[in-house]
């Protein structure tokens, strides 16, 4: 049985223990639950916090409150909802600090990436504010026909309604922001569920937003098992599911979706490819920053690359080099390059990849020992297409770097896969950046950077297993509206 306790901030102190027990926020409410779990640092794992997971009755009170505040978040002038986002903005800017040492301890994400991380959370907010004067409608003349003459259409978006969120643990601030940015803008309610590996910050954020000025039973964001979240999945008051998370995960998801708008970030193993008249030096650089950045936790950090063979020697050798700079270690010591994984399985999971590789034929070049829930940057060569590393999601600091002799030959390789999110092109000639935008099966080209390039404002997500709509705060909002004709007479 579980039991409820209001309170007026994040974190209620037990008794019972000097660390804090992070409430849940519900609808404007901050409560608790019998049901308390740990919150581990992945590089030490030492605890850095508890919280108290919502249970089924809370998850249909918010549903509930979500539902009735939708008629009112509908009717929002696009000011106020613009004046509650900017809120949310300056206050995260005016925390960014705090905000990211929280990342950094939850995530086991190196301090100076965790402080962008929250930089871009603030722009989403920032960026959805704008956008909020940006949503136009259009005038349509209807008098196409002789049936239809002194008639006009007159088209508008309006929001879809309820929004249900399932954010992952790699980027636990900006893919929360992510979810909830477009929504506020839309004029729509939301119930999100952050990973239960990394929910601090997500907590931490609602804070923020409880002061905002957007409708407080709007807003839910509620630590559950997933289990327990089965009804952000299949209720059907909920007119649109948006879900970040692996591949496996985000299909068997959107088949117990219903009628609803169903919205897929997934997973991917980015190919990149690096032609014979770039700038290796710039390439080098920017594959170790693409592979090794927060351990390869990202779905489009660099897996697949792909050198012509005139450079091959000469770019493994840099690339290699730069692997070897990176400084693996603690998250919170600011020369951190590259901190831990998430748990210690996923390490030992790489690990073992790494090992069956091996076994095929493949070679080290370097890295590729694991301490605990660290794994060193590793740069493989001589693999297979049919190998783990390569035909699967690695999410993990290892790279794999192979030669090609044609770049026709190369598109086909880099197609070869089932996820299609983004990839990357070294080149200096303009009409195969076009070629590869042409005949690539992926959500996005990137001409002389890394698949792993992403601005918050862009279109992004992918084709294949790699999910389906598109994040992006405007891109988003259209997700989150449907268009609303009235005709004149």
């Amino acid at each position: 049985m579980s039991r409820d306790k209001s309170n007026t901030s994040a974190v209620e102190v037990v008794s019972t223990s000097t660390r804090g027990v992070y409430s849940f926020y519900l609808a404007g409410q901050w409560l608790t639950s019998d049901q308390i779990v740990d919150v581990n640092s992945p590089f030490d794992q030492r605890v850095i916090g508890r919280i108290s997971l919502a249970q089924s009755e809370h998850l249909e009170q918010a549903v509930s409150a979500a539902h009735r505040a939708f008629a009112i978040t509908r009717k929002l002038a696009a000011f106020e909802r613009q004046c509650a986002l900017n809120n949310i903005a300056v206050e995260l800017t005016a925390r960014a600090e705090e905000f990211a040492q929280c990342i950094s301890a939850e995530a086991g994400k190196p301090i100076r990436t965790a402080r962008s991380e929250v930089e871009r959370a603030a722009f989403c907010f920032q960026y959805a504010a704008e956008e909020t004067t940006r949503l136009n409608g259009e005038l349509l003349p209807l008098d196409a026909q002789a049936a239809s003459v002194n008639r006009l259409g007159l088209l508008r978006r309006v929001p879809l309604g309820p929004v249900s969120a399932i954010s992952p643990f790699n980027f636990p601030l900006n893919l929360v922001a992510h979810k909830i940015a477009p929504a506020l803008a839309a004029g729509c309610s939301i119930v999100l569920k952050p990973a239960t590996k990394t929910p601090l910050v997500a907590l931490m954020l609602a804070d923020v937003i409880a002061r905002s000025g957007y409708p407080k039973e709007a807003v839910s964001i509620l630590p559950m098992t997933a289990q327990t979240a089965s009804p952000l999945i299949e209720d059907e008051r909920f007119k649109l599911f948006t879900f970040t998370g692996s591949s496996s995960a985000g299909w068997a998801l959107k088949a117990r979706a219903g009628k609803k708008r169903v919205a897929l970030e997934l997973g991917g193993n980015a190919g990149c490819i690096i032609h014979s008249d770039a700038d290796i030096d710039k390439a080098a650089a920017r594959c170790a920053m693409g592979g090794f950045a927060y351990a390869g936790q990202s779905c489009i950090s660099v897996q697949r690359i792909f050198v012509e063979r005139s450079i091959f020697g000469a770019f493994l050798e840099k690339l290699t080099t730069a692997a070897l700079k990176l400084r693996l270690g603690d998250p919170s010591d600011e020369l951190t390059d590259v901190g831990p994984m998430i748990r210690l399985e996923d390490a030992e999971r790489a690990e073992e990849w790494i090992a069956e590789a091996v076994a095929g034929g493949a070679t080290i070049v370097c890295g590729g020992r694991r301490d605990g829930s660290l794994l060193e940057p590793t740069v493989l060569t001589g693999t297979s297409e049919n190998q783990r590393v390569n035909c699967q999601e690695l999410f993990a600091p290892v790279v794999t770097v192979e030669p090609y002799d044609s770049f026709d030959e190369v598109l086909g390789r880099v197609n070869r896969s089932p996820y299609g999110l983004q990839a990357g092109v070294f080149t200096n000639d303009m009409a195969r950046v076009f070629r590869a935008y042409q005949e690539l099966e992926v959500g996005a080209v990137v001409a002389g950077d890394v698949p792993t390039f992403r601005i918050d404002h862009m279109p992004y997500g992918g084709v294949k297993d790699s999910g389906t709509g598109r994040e992006g705060i405007r891109y988003s909002i259209e997700e989150m509206t449907e268009p609303k004709l009235l005709v004149i007479s």
